[in-house]
């Protein structure tokens, strides 16, 4: 039961850590990265589909994306998604690819992009501190009905704590790590 109940709430403190990354990873640092748009929702042939599944995006420099479209007629709806995202950017086609430009970030972009940053990480570490409040929970019930001992629920409290603990070191570095990689110039 307790080893369980810690496996569970290990997983779903992962997935809350792989969702911080994803959130991360979309922001821009002024570099030229396949993943700032490739969550840009596109309409293809009636149904919004991700950018990634209409065309490939990659990297020509450091500070510019190809996005080479799978079908030619899609290039002038791609570049419509692009500019209503909130990215800011202005793609600009070239025949049969699509180059989107990085605009340098400004000071202030970059402090802004910072605290949006750490309010990911404070979403984070509370859903972490959530799924901890839950997995006492469990063992609290278990303790009720009789199916652990209080020496086991009180172990299952304290590897609870230390797998949060551990978990929002884990958010606080990629923050850290973020807030670096945007005050780079």
């Amino acid at each position: 039961m307790v080893n369980q109940t810690k496996q569970d709430a290990e997983n779903r403190m992962k997935k809350t850590l792989d969702a911080l990354q994803n959130e991360l990873a979309k922001m821009r640092t002024g570099r030229a990265h396949p993943s700032l748009i490739e969550h840009i929702k596109v309409e293809y042939y009636g149904n919004s589909t991700p950018l990634n599944q209409v065309a490939s995006v990659t990297v020509s420099d450091a500070r510019t994306l190809t996005i080479s479209p799978w079908e030619k007629n899609m290039i002038p709806v791609i570049e419509k998604a692009i500019i209503a995202s909130d990215l800011g950017l202005n793609p600009a086609s070239s025949g049969t690819v699509i180059r989107v430009p990085m605009p340098p970030l400004s000071e202030q972009r970059r402090k802004e992009l910072i605290k949006v940053a750490k309010g990911y990480a404070e979403e984070g570490r509370v859903s972490v501190r959530n799924i901890r409040r839950d997995a006492n929970n469990d063992f609290k019930e278990a303790l009720k009905a009789k199916s652990i001992t209080e020496d086991d629920e009180r172990r299952g409290q304290d590897s609870i704590q230390k797998l949060t603990d551990q978990y929002i070191s884990k958010i606080d570095a990629l923050v850290e790590n973020k807030e670096k990689e945007l005050m780079e110039v």
